[in-house]
């Protein structure tokens, strides 16, 4: 689905390569080729890609940078804790082995873009396709299945290394601190949203988790949107870099695997596709976590419900975005009728939910 031109890129390409030039110090201009975005991934933050080049002490050096930008008028999220994501960048780089790109800069000034950005060096990898999902088309598809195989766990452990790191000495920024604090912050997003899209999934949901609430299991740093789209690899499968970090936050063992586990049922029979021939099981996935992270996944069912309410809520806003920009017609029922919906409805189903 295409996305309305958020910004006048030829003013915008002068002034960062203004910006560039002083950081950099390049001897004059920094050329920069064309803008370019993330492709088949991604959404809520704007992100560009782009080659630069220039002279430094009569050396030429050329690189390609990945510009992230704070969202401007359309959020996805009521908040994009914008330099959190940069912070928790920084600390996983310096004080953990998850690989992360490389965070060059930080501008909080917006005269340059607009809004704060933080540069980081571009990653040269592939990531599993949102669109089309990776199920239905795409290299991961048509990978061997030992390589599908090689992609899935190496998601999976890197959920668990995440899960086994101790929050307490990362000295992270602040983030949604356990469970009653993010379904508060899901509950009230909700309510935003329903005040012109109904979300009667979301709510059926959210009734079933306020009326199932697991036992403390414990708290660690959760990535957030945790899955394999996420992940940047090498055309092997090799894991090179761990991306996209605004959902971060303090939560259960089971929340970053539930969510992982979800969204691969969302891109296979949301879609009405099969998984890929590759993947393991439920049971195998939930034992490598347990094994990897020295961490229980005993709330998986809870926190399985749990992803399906955030996602139904994130699809709904998605909607009244589109329906803004006018890439939905008023009347269209994205926000009540799509994969997650269905996907979430399902489980609800299985867990014999009113």
């Amino acid at each position: 689905m295409p996305i309305p031109a958020q910004r006048d890129v030829e003013q915008s390409a002068k002034q960062l390569s203004a910006w560039l030039a002083a950081k950099v110090g390049a001897d004059g201009d920094v050329t920069l080729g064309e803008f370019a975005g993330p492709g088949a991934t991604g959404f809520s933050n704007e992100t560009i890609i782009v080659d630069a080049s220039w002279t430094s002490g009569g050396k030429p050096h050329v690189d390609k940078l990945v510009v992230r930008v704070a969202p401007t008028g359309y959020s996805l999220f009521p908040d994009a804790a914008f330099e959190a994501q940069h912070d928790i960048l920084v600390t996983l780089a310096t004080k953990t082995s998850v690989p992360v790109p490389e965070v060059r800069w930080y501008e909080t000034d917006p005269s340059v873009l607009g809004a704060p950005f933080f540069v980081m060096g571009f990653v040269d990898g592939v990531i599993p396709p949102d669109n089309p999902p990776y199920t239905l088309d795409g290299w991961l598809k048509e990978a061997a299945p030992e390589v599908q195989e090689r992609i899935w766990w190496a998601a999976i452990d890197t959920i668990a290394e995440v899960a086994s790191l101790d929050h307490a000495v990362l000295d992270l920024p602040p983030v949604l601190d356990g469970l009653q604090a993010q379904l508060d912050y899901y509950e009230a997003f909700m309510a935003s949203v329903e005040q012109t899209e109904a979300l009667p999934t979301a709510r059926r949901a959210f009734e079933w988790l306020k009326a199932n609430l697991p036992e403390d299991d414990g708290k660690v740093f959760c990535w957030g949107d945790s899955r394999i789209g996420n992940v940047m690899f090498s055309p092997e499968g090799e894991r090179l870099a761990v991306v996209d970090w605004e959902m971060a936050c303090l939560g259960s063992p089971s929340q970053d695997l539930a969510w992982a586990w979800f969204l691969d049922r969302h891109h296979s029979e949301g879609m009405g596709s099969e998984r890929l021939p590759g993947f393991p099981s439920k049971e195998a996935t939930i034992a490598r976590f347990e094994s990897r992270s020295g961490r229980s996944a005993k709330a998986f069912d809870f926190y399985e419900v749990f992803a399906g309410f955030r996602f139904c809520v994130i699809m709904g806003r998605l909607a009244v975005i589109f329906k803004d920009w006018g890439l939905l017609e008023a009347g269209a029922d994205m926000a009540q009728e799509n994969a997650v919906t269905r996907v979430t409805n399902t489980i609800l189903d299985e867990k014999g939910a009113a």
